[in-house]
Protein backbone atom coordinates (compact mmCIF):
# COMPACT_ATOMS: atom_id res chain seq x y z
CA UNK A 1 0.00 0.00 0.00
CA UNK A 2 1.51 3.34 -0.56
CA UNK A 3 1.94 6.22 1.85
CA UNK A 4 -1.87 7.77 2.74
CA UNK A 5 -0.71 11.50 1.68
CA UNK A 6 -1.76 11.76 -2.35
CA UNK A 7 -2.05 8.17 -2.24
CA UNK A 8 2.20 8.41 -3.01
CA UNK A 9 5.43 6.10 -2.09
CA UNK A 10 7.47 9.50 -2.16
CA UNK A 11 6.06 11.50 0.66
CA UNK A 12 8.13 10.25 3.67
CA UNK A 13 9.62 10.37 6.08
CA UNK A 14 6.87 12.38 8.56
CA UNK A 15 7.57 14.97 10.69
CA UNK A 16 9.05 13.12 13.06
CA UNK A 17 11.59 11.11 10.08
CA UNK A 18 9.61 8.29 9.89
CA UNK A 19 8.83 5.76 6.90
CA UNK A 20 6.23 4.43 8.55
CA UNK A 21 7.59 2.65 11.36
CA UNK A 22 11.16 3.08 10.73
CA UNK A 23 13.40 5.59 10.39
CA UNK A 24 13.31 8.40 13.34
CA UNK A 25 15.83 10.03 15.35
CA UNK A 26 17.61 8.16 18.05
CA UNK A 27 20.43 10.86 19.45
CA UNK A 28 22.58 12.02 22.41
CA UNK A 29 21.04 14.72 23.63
CA UNK A 30 24.17 16.49 22.88
CA UNK A 31 23.51 15.71 19.17
CA UNK A 32 20.13 16.92 18.99
CA UNK A 33 20.67 20.37 18.60
CA UNK A 34 23.07 20.14 15.77
CA UNK A 35 20.36 18.05 13.74
CA UNK A 36 17.67 19.82 14.30
CA UNK A 37 20.00 22.59 13.08
CA UNK A 38 20.94 20.72 9.85
CA UNK A 39 17.01 19.89 9.40
CA UNK A 40 16.16 23.75 9.53
CA UNK A 41 19.42 24.53 6.47
CA UNK A 42 18.27 21.67 4.79
CA UNK A 43 14.63 22.40 4.62
CA UNK A 44 15.59 25.97 3.57
CA UNK A 45 17.93 24.94 0.55
CA UNK A 46 14.98 22.69 -0.85
CA UNK A 47 13.47 25.66 -2.10
CA UNK A 48 16.25 27.63 -2.51
CA UNK A 49 16.98 28.05 -5.57
CA UNK A 50 20.70 29.38 -5.33
CA UNK A 51 21.01 26.00 -3.92
CA UNK A 52 20.45 24.09 -6.49
CA UNK A 53 22.18 26.22 -8.97
CA UNK A 54 25.25 25.96 -6.90
CA UNK A 55 24.27 22.03 -7.17
CA UNK A 56 23.61 21.69 -10.65
CA UNK A 57 26.78 23.97 -12.15
CA UNK A 58 28.76 21.53 -9.92
CA UNK A 59 26.83 18.38 -10.61
CA UNK A 60 27.68 19.63 -14.30
CA UNK A 61 31.15 21.27 -14.60
CA UNK A 62 32.88 19.03 -11.38
CA UNK A 63 31.09 15.82 -11.47
CA UNK A 64 30.30 15.38 -14.99
CA UNK A 65 26.32 14.47 -14.78
CA UNK A 66 24.66 13.72 -16.45
CA UNK A 67 26.30 10.31 -16.55
CA UNK A 68 25.31 8.07 -19.54
CA UNK A 69 22.93 5.08 -19.41
CA UNK A 70 24.51 2.38 -21.81
CA UNK A 71 22.88 0.23 -23.65
CA UNK A 72 25.36 -3.28 -22.71
CA UNK A 73 24.71 -5.17 -25.88
CA UNK A 74 27.39 -7.77 -25.71
CA UNK A 75 25.66 -8.44 -22.31
CA UNK A 76 22.57 -8.97 -23.32
CA UNK A 77 23.31 -11.11 -26.58
CA UNK A 78 25.41 -13.30 -24.16
CA UNK A 79 22.41 -13.73 -21.66
CA UNK A 80 19.70 -13.96 -23.88
CA UNK A 81 16.59 -12.43 -22.94
CA UNK A 82 15.71 -8.82 -21.48
CA UNK A 83 18.06 -5.69 -22.80
CA UNK A 84 20.37 -4.44 -20.06
CA UNK A 85 21.48 -0.96 -19.92
CA UNK A 86 23.95 0.64 -17.35
CA UNK A 87 23.57 3.72 -15.57
CA UNK A 88 26.97 4.67 -15.35
CA UNK A 89 27.76 6.48 -12.28
CA UNK A 90 31.02 4.81 -11.96
CA UNK A 91 32.14 7.67 -14.86
CA UNK A 92 31.20 10.52 -12.25
CA UNK A 93 34.63 12.10 -10.91
CA UNK A 94 36.34 10.22 -8.17
CA UNK A 95 34.34 6.87 -9.65
CA UNK A 96 30.86 6.49 -7.90
CA UNK A 97 27.81 7.96 -6.89
CA UNK A 98 29.07 9.41 -3.63
CA UNK A 99 30.03 12.52 -4.71
CA UNK A 100 26.16 13.60 -6.12
CA UNK A 101 25.62 13.38 -2.00
CA UNK A 102 28.47 14.95 -0.74
CA UNK A 103 28.84 18.04 -2.96
CA UNK A 104 25.26 18.59 -1.36
CA UNK A 105 26.18 18.48 2.25
CA UNK A 106 29.36 20.58 2.08
CA UNK A 107 27.17 23.50 0.43
CA UNK A 108 25.84 22.62 3.30
CA UNK A 109 28.11 22.73 5.71
CA UNK A 110 29.45 25.95 4.28
CA UNK A 111 26.03 27.68 4.69
CA UNK A 112 26.26 26.62 8.58
CA UNK A 113 29.59 28.12 9.13
CA UNK A 114 30.87 24.23 10.01
CA UNK A 115 35.41 24.42 8.90
CA UNK A 116 35.74 20.51 9.57
CA UNK A 117 34.51 17.72 7.98
CA UNK A 118 34.11 13.99 8.94
CA UNK A 119 32.83 10.91 7.59
CA UNK A 120 32.78 7.21 7.63
CA UNK A 121 33.66 4.97 4.59
CA UNK A 122 33.55 1.20 3.64
CA UNK A 123 34.94 1.20 0.27
CA UNK A 124 36.37 4.02 -0.14
CA UNK A 125 34.11 5.79 -2.70
CA UNK A 126 32.81 8.30 -0.02
CA UNK A 127 35.74 9.23 1.65
CA UNK A 128 37.39 9.89 -1.43
CA UNK A 129 34.35 12.30 -2.28
CA UNK A 130 34.51 14.05 1.08
CA UNK A 131 38.15 14.69 0.82
CA UNK A 132 38.15 15.84 -2.70
CA UNK A 133 35.02 18.37 -1.78
CA UNK A 134 37.20 19.48 1.08
CA UNK A 135 40.06 20.01 -0.97
CA UNK A 136 37.97 22.44 -3.13
CA UNK A 137 36.94 24.33 -0.94
CA UNK A 138 39.44 24.27 1.90
CA UNK A 139 38.22 22.57 4.56
CA UNK A 140 39.80 20.48 7.31
CA UNK A 141 38.79 16.62 6.27
CA UNK A 142 38.86 13.68 9.09
CA UNK A 143 37.56 10.30 7.15
CA UNK A 144 36.83 6.96 9.91
CA UNK A 145 37.37 4.09 8.22
CA UNK A 146 37.94 0.38 9.38
CA UNK A 147 40.92 -0.79 9.93
CA UNK A 148 39.86 -4.39 7.98
CA UNK A 149 38.64 -1.75 5.38
CA UNK A 150 41.98 0.06 5.64
CA UNK A 151 44.01 -2.94 4.57
CA UNK A 152 41.80 -4.19 1.35
CA UNK A 153 40.71 -0.78 0.01
CA UNK A 154 44.40 0.78 -0.41
CA UNK A 155 44.06 2.63 -3.00
CA UNK A 156 41.41 4.52 -2.04
CA UNK A 157 42.94 5.18 1.06
CA UNK A 158 46.21 6.62 -1.14
CA UNK A 159 43.89 9.01 -2.52
CA UNK A 160 42.03 10.14 0.47
CA UNK A 161 45.57 11.38 1.65
CA UNK A 162 46.97 12.82 -1.62
CA UNK A 163 43.24 15.10 -1.37
CA UNK A 164 44.87 16.18 2.09
CA UNK A 165 42.39 13.65 4.25
CA UNK A 166 43.39 12.57 7.46
CA UNK A 167 41.89 8.72 7.71
CA UNK A 168 42.01 7.17 11.12
CA UNK A 169 41.75 3.31 10.98
CA UNK A 170 39.29 2.32 13.46
CA UNK A 171 40.22 -1.24 15.35
CA UNK A 172 36.98 -1.81 17.49
CA UNK A 173 34.70 -4.54 16.43
CA UNK A 174 35.76 -6.25 13.34
CA UNK A 175 37.35 -2.90 11.74
CA UNK A 176 34.76 -1.98 9.06
CA UNK A 177 32.15 0.43 8.38
CA UNK A 178 29.67 -0.29 11.35
CA UNK A 179 32.54 0.37 13.43
CA UNK A 180 33.67 3.57 11.68
CA UNK A 181 30.60 5.23 11.71
CA UNK A 182 30.79 4.33 15.56
CA UNK A 183 33.89 5.92 16.21
CA UNK A 184 32.51 9.14 13.25
CA UNK A 185 29.12 9.50 16.13
CA UNK A 186 31.58 9.76 18.67
CA UNK A 187 33.82 12.79 17.16
CA UNK A 188 30.46 14.70 16.48
CA UNK A 189 29.68 14.68 19.82
CA UNK A 190 32.58 15.60 21.40
CA UNK A 191 33.38 18.33 18.26
CA UNK A 192 29.94 19.63 17.89
CA UNK A 193 30.82 23.38 17.57
CA UNK A 194 33.07 23.72 14.36
CA UNK A 195 32.07 20.16 12.71
CA UNK A 196 29.95 18.70 10.27
CA UNK A 197 29.49 15.08 9.82
CA UNK A 198 28.53 14.01 6.07
CA UNK A 199 27.10 10.73 6.07
CA UNK A 200 27.67 8.65 2.86
CA UNK A 201 24.36 6.64 3.11
CA UNK A 202 20.65 6.50 3.62
CA UNK A 203 20.80 5.87 7.50
CA UNK A 204 21.38 7.60 10.41
CA UNK A 205 18.69 9.99 12.26
CA UNK A 206 16.97 12.21 10.39
CA UNK A 207 17.12 14.53 8.29
CA UNK A 208 20.20 12.37 7.03
CA UNK A 209 18.38 9.32 4.98
CA UNK A 210 15.96 11.73 3.25
CA UNK A 211 18.38 13.84 2.73
CA UNK A 212 20.91 11.90 1.31
CA UNK A 213 18.44 10.31 -1.44
CA UNK A 214 17.05 13.74 -2.30
CA UNK A 215 20.54 14.42 -3.32
CA UNK A 216 21.14 10.85 -4.82
CA UNK A 217 17.78 11.40 -6.92
CA UNK A 218 19.65 12.87 -9.27
CA UNK A 219 20.45 9.57 -10.72
CA UNK A 220 16.80 7.98 -11.77
CA UNK A 221 15.74 11.60 -12.37
CA UNK A 222 18.17 11.61 -15.29
CA UNK A 223 17.20 7.92 -16.43
CA UNK A 224 13.84 8.84 -16.54
CA UNK A 225 14.82 11.54 -19.17
CA UNK A 226 17.33 9.09 -20.81
CA UNK A 227 15.09 5.86 -20.96
CA UNK A 228 12.48 7.79 -22.73
CA UNK A 229 15.27 9.39 -25.41
CA UNK A 230 16.67 5.61 -25.61
CA UNK A 231 13.12 3.98 -25.78
CA UNK A 232 10.36 6.04 -26.03
CA UNK A 233 9.54 4.72 -22.39
CA UNK A 234 10.33 3.54 -18.53
CA UNK A 235 12.31 0.92 -17.83
CA UNK A 236 10.55 -2.77 -16.58
CA UNK A 237 12.63 -3.56 -13.64
CA UNK A 238 15.26 -1.26 -11.75
CA UNK A 239 18.41 -3.45 -10.32
CA UNK A 240 21.13 -1.59 -7.60
CA UNK A 241 22.80 -3.33 -4.77
CA UNK A 242 22.61 -2.36 -1.45
CA UNK A 243 24.92 -1.43 1.54
CA UNK A 244 23.22 1.47 3.61
CA UNK A 245 21.75 1.81 0.56
CA UNK A 246 21.83 5.20 -1.50
CA UNK A 247 22.95 4.43 -4.78
CA UNK A 248 19.89 2.26 -4.65
CA UNK A 249 17.42 4.93 -3.10
CA UNK A 250 18.57 7.28 -5.78
CA UNK A 251 17.80 4.65 -8.92
CA UNK A 252 14.58 4.13 -7.19
CA UNK A 253 13.21 7.00 -5.28
CA UNK A 254 12.11 8.64 -9.13
CA UNK A 255 10.11 5.64 -9.99
CA UNK A 256 7.74 4.60 -6.73
CA UNK A 257 4.96 6.12 -7.60
CA UNK A 258 5.36 4.31 -11.14
CA UNK A 259 3.99 1.22 -9.81
CA UNK A 260 4.49 -0.89 -13.41
CA UNK A 261 8.00 -0.98 -12.84
CA UNK A 262 9.67 -3.48 -10.52
CA UNK A 263 11.74 -2.56 -8.30
CA UNK A 264 14.85 -4.74 -6.58
CA UNK A 265 17.34 -4.17 -4.22
CA UNK A 266 20.42 -6.82 -4.05
CA UNK A 267 22.20 -7.24 -0.82
CA UNK A 268 25.30 -8.71 0.20
CA UNK A 269 25.27 -12.35 0.48
CA UNK A 270 28.67 -13.04 1.38
CA UNK A 271 29.38 -16.47 1.54
CA UNK A 272 25.58 -17.61 1.67
CA UNK A 273 22.40 -16.19 3.71
CA UNK A 274 23.09 -18.75 6.80
CA UNK A 275 22.72 -18.82 10.78
CA UNK A 276 26.53 -17.93 11.23
CA UNK A 277 25.43 -14.61 9.95
CA UNK A 278 28.39 -14.97 7.12
CA UNK A 279 26.73 -12.19 4.95
CA UNK A 280 24.98 -8.80 5.18
CA UNK A 281 22.02 -8.93 3.97
CA UNK A 282 19.76 -7.46 7.13
CA UNK A 283 16.52 -8.23 4.92
CA UNK A 284 16.82 -11.28 3.93
CA UNK A 285 18.13 -12.70 7.46
CA UNK A 286 17.65 -9.89 10.13
CA UNK A 287 14.86 -8.10 12.18
CA UNK A 288 14.36 -4.69 12.79
CA UNK A 289 16.27 -3.07 15.97
CA UNK A 290 17.93 0.46 16.45
CA UNK A 291 21.39 1.66 15.15
CA UNK A 292 23.51 5.08 14.40
CA UNK A 293 20.36 6.64 15.38
CA UNK A 294 17.39 5.24 13.43
CA UNK A 295 15.46 1.96 13.42
CA UNK A 296 15.89 0.06 10.51
CA UNK A 297 16.43 -4.17 9.91
CA UNK A 298 19.53 -5.09 11.22
CA UNK A 299 21.40 -8.29 11.85
CA UNK A 300 21.63 -8.82 15.58
CA UNK A 301 21.19 -11.95 17.91
CA UNK A 302 18.49 -12.55 20.61
CA UNK A 303 19.51 -10.42 22.73
CA UNK A 304 19.49 -7.22 20.16
CA UNK A 305 23.58 -7.01 20.25
CA UNK A 306 24.38 -5.69 16.53
CA UNK A 307 25.97 -9.03 14.77
CA UNK A 308 29.32 -8.94 13.05
CA UNK A 309 27.87 -9.26 8.84
CA UNK A 310 30.75 -10.58 6.40
CA UNK A 311 30.79 -9.08 2.41
CA UNK A 312 33.98 -9.66 0.49
CA UNK A 313 32.78 -6.05 -0.84
CA UNK A 314 33.86 -3.14 1.90
CA UNK A 315 30.53 -0.79 0.54
CA UNK A 316 28.03 -3.71 1.11
CA UNK A 317 29.93 -4.73 4.42
CA UNK A 318 27.11 -3.38 6.75
CA UNK A 319 24.36 -4.75 9.65
CA UNK A 320 21.80 -2.80 8.73
CA UNK A 321 19.80 -0.79 5.81
CA UNK A 322 18.60 2.28 5.13
CA UNK A 323 15.44 3.15 6.69
CA UNK A 324 13.40 4.14 3.69
CA UNK A 325 14.41 0.48 1.86
CA UNK A 326 13.34 -1.21 5.42
CA UNK A 327 9.88 0.71 4.75
CA UNK A 328 9.61 0.02 0.99
CA UNK A 329 10.33 -4.16 1.83
CA UNK A 330 7.70 -4.09 4.20
CA UNK A 331 4.79 -2.65 2.30
CA UNK A 332 5.92 -4.55 -0.49
CA UNK A 333 6.39 -2.44 -3.09
CA UNK A 334 10.42 -3.34 -3.87
CA UNK A 335 11.52 -6.64 -3.64
CA UNK A 336 15.26 -7.46 -1.70
CA UNK A 337 17.35 -10.64 -2.88
CA UNK A 338 20.74 -11.69 -2.01
CA UNK A 339 23.84 -12.61 -3.82
CA UNK A 340 26.80 -14.04 -2.16
CA UNK A 341 30.71 -13.58 -3.12
CA UNK A 342 31.36 -16.09 -5.76
CA UNK A 343 28.08 -15.11 -7.45
CA UNK A 344 29.70 -11.59 -7.32
CA UNK A 345 32.96 -12.26 -8.70
CA UNK A 346 31.31 -13.78 -11.77
CA UNK A 347 29.62 -10.89 -12.83
CA UNK A 348 32.83 -8.57 -12.11
CA UNK A 349 34.80 -11.36 -14.89
CA UNK A 350 32.30 -11.04 -17.30
CA UNK A 351 31.34 -7.59 -17.02
CA UNK A 352 35.40 -7.12 -17.81
CA UNK A 353 35.54 -9.32 -20.78
CA UNK A 354 31.94 -8.82 -22.59
CA UNK A 355 31.73 -5.05 -21.98
CA UNK A 356 35.39 -3.56 -21.38
CA UNK A 357 34.03 -1.98 -17.68
CA UNK A 358 35.95 -2.91 -14.58
CA UNK A 359 33.09 -2.79 -11.93
CA UNK A 360 33.36 -1.89 -8.19
CA UNK A 361 32.53 -5.13 -6.07
CA UNK A 362 29.21 -3.40 -5.15
CA UNK A 363 27.51 -2.87 -8.00
CA UNK A 364 28.60 -6.71 -9.10
CA UNK A 365 26.32 -7.88 -7.09
CA UNK A 366 23.78 -6.32 -8.81
CA UNK A 367 24.83 -7.28 -11.97
CA UNK A 368 24.82 -10.51 -10.36
CA UNK A 369 21.37 -10.92 -9.71
CA UNK A 370 20.62 -9.20 -13.87
CA UNK A 371 22.56 -12.02 -15.11
CA UNK A 372 19.90 -14.44 -13.09
CA UNK A 373 16.97 -12.19 -14.07
CA UNK A 374 17.65 -11.55 -17.84
CA UNK A 375 17.07 -14.76 -19.26
CA UNK A 376 14.22 -15.22 -17.69
CA UNK A 377 12.42 -12.61 -19.26
CA UNK A 378 11.35 -11.98 -23.08
CA UNK A 379 13.36 -9.42 -25.42
CA UNK A 380 11.39 -6.15 -25.56
CA UNK A 381 11.42 -6.44 -21.26
CA UNK A 382 13.91 -3.16 -20.33
CA UNK A 383 16.25 -3.89 -17.34
CA UNK A 384 18.25 -0.60 -16.03
CA UNK A 385 20.78 -1.23 -13.43
CA UNK A 386 22.83 1.56 -11.57
CA UNK A 387 26.96 0.48 -12.20
CA UNK A 388 27.34 2.63 -9.22
CA UNK A 389 31.35 2.85 -8.83
CA UNK A 390 34.24 1.56 -10.88
CA UNK A 391 36.83 -1.58 -9.58
CA UNK A 392 39.98 -0.06 -9.78
CA UNK A 393 39.73 0.07 -5.91
CA UNK A 394 38.79 -3.97 -5.87
CA UNK A 395 41.59 -5.16 -7.99
CA UNK A 396 43.92 -6.39 -5.49
CA UNK A 397 40.62 -8.23 -3.22
CA UNK A 398 39.53 -9.70 -6.49
CA UNK A 399 42.88 -10.81 -7.54
CA UNK A 400 43.46 -12.41 -3.97
CA UNK A 401 40.09 -13.84 -4.66
CA UNK A 402 40.80 -15.18 -7.34
CA UNK A 403 43.92 -17.02 -6.07
CA UNK A 404 46.67 -14.20 -8.35
CA UNK A 405 49.15 -12.57 -6.66
CA UNK A 406 49.99 -8.77 -7.81
CA UNK A 407 53.33 -8.57 -9.66
CA UNK A 408 52.96 -12.14 -10.54
CA UNK A 409 50.76 -12.22 -13.27
CA UNK A 410 53.35 -14.00 -16.05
Amino acid sequence: MANDLFNSFMTGPDEQGRFGDFGGRFVSETLMPLILSLEEEYEKAKTDESFWAEMNDLWTHYVGRPSPLYFAERLTDHLGGAKVYMKRDELNHTGAHKINNVLGQIILARRMGKTRIIAETGAGQHGVATATVCAKFGLKCVVYMGAHDVERQAPNVFRMRLLGAEVVPVTSGRGTLKDAMNDALRDWVTNVRDTFYCIGTVAGPHPYPAMVRDFQAIIGKEVREQMDAAEGRLPDTLVAAIGGGSNAMGLFFPFLDDTDVNIIGVEAGGKGVNAKMEHCASLTGGRPGVLHGNRTYLLQDDDGQILEGFSISAGLDYPGIGPEHAWLHEIGRAKYVSITDVEALEAFQLCCTLEGIIPALEPSHALAHVMKLAPTLPADHIICMNMCGRGDKDIFTVAKALGFEMGNFG
